[in-house]
């Protein structure tokens, strides 16, 4: 089992080397051999590159959820959000030229952007989680779906941005959360349309199940009783 000093150095490695080189060019071997450390510890620390990866996601994560300033709440919760995903842009900051090889890839291979989506979407739960924004169950993960889909976005611009103050990524992230919180109010109303759904097949259900009782009783009163003579 690799310790987690072997684990650092090569995820570390890892993201050395998306900075110089493109994705698909950067292969396990070539990670172990830069990272100074034998294969079976590669092996035995990272199974795959998407397990790299999806490392580096966790990473992201952590850096954000440990600055998250636990005085936001007494913010609105598009500002909360805002916060937060322009604390993970500034984790990301270290490692733009590897998000850049990251994104690349992900457009040139669809089946490894579909593999990035998922990590991303868990991601992006957690970012929702830090911002105090409550959700659970399928609506979780639509919203967390979009969200991802709106961060890509914003990772695009922010990509091609020299300015320090980012200006044209914050503009953009405003540009998405205000399409999300119309896509929110939609999410919302659909909800509330299920709920009435819901409950008129609910009642209608409880409708069945008394006539159904009834039809019984009747059958009960109309052939019940002592067995006839003979029988």
């Amino acid at each position: 089992m690799a310790t987690a000093k072997t684990r650092q150095k090569i995820l570390q490695t890892f993201l050395d080397l998306l900075a110089e080189h493109p994705y698909e060019g950067v292969s396990l071997p070539l990670i172990a051999e830069k990272a100074k450390v034998k294969l079976s510890d590669m092996r035995g620390a990272y199974a795959s590159k998407l397990a790299l990866v999806a490392a580096f996601a966790e990473k992201i994560d952590t850096e954000v959820l440990d600055e998250r300033d636990e005085e936001l709440g007494d913010q609105p919760a598009r500002d909360r959000l805002f916060d937060i995903l322009m604390t993970r842009i500034d984790a990301l900051a270290e490692h733009k030229e590897a998000v850049r090889a990251l994104h690349r890839a992900a457009r040139k291979d669809p089946a490894l952007a579909i593999d990035f989506n998922r990590l991303e979407v868990r991601s992006q739960k957690w970012m929702l989680i830090a911002a105090g924004i409550d959700v659970s169950g399928l609506k979780a993960g639509i919203i967390a779906q979009g969200l991802s889909i709106a961060f890509a976005r914003v990772v695009d611009v922010w990509l091609d941005e020299e300015d320090e103050g980012m200006p044209r990524t914050m503009a953009r992230l405003d540009k998405e959360l205000d399409k999300g919180t119309s896509f929110m109010k939609r999410i919302d109303g659909l909800e509330s349309v299920a709920k009435g759904f819901r409950s008129i097949l609910k009642k209608a259900s409880r409708r069945r199940r008394r006539r159904s009782h009834s039809d019984d009783d009747v059958s009960d009163d109309g052939y019940g009783g002592e067995a006839p003579a003979g029988m």
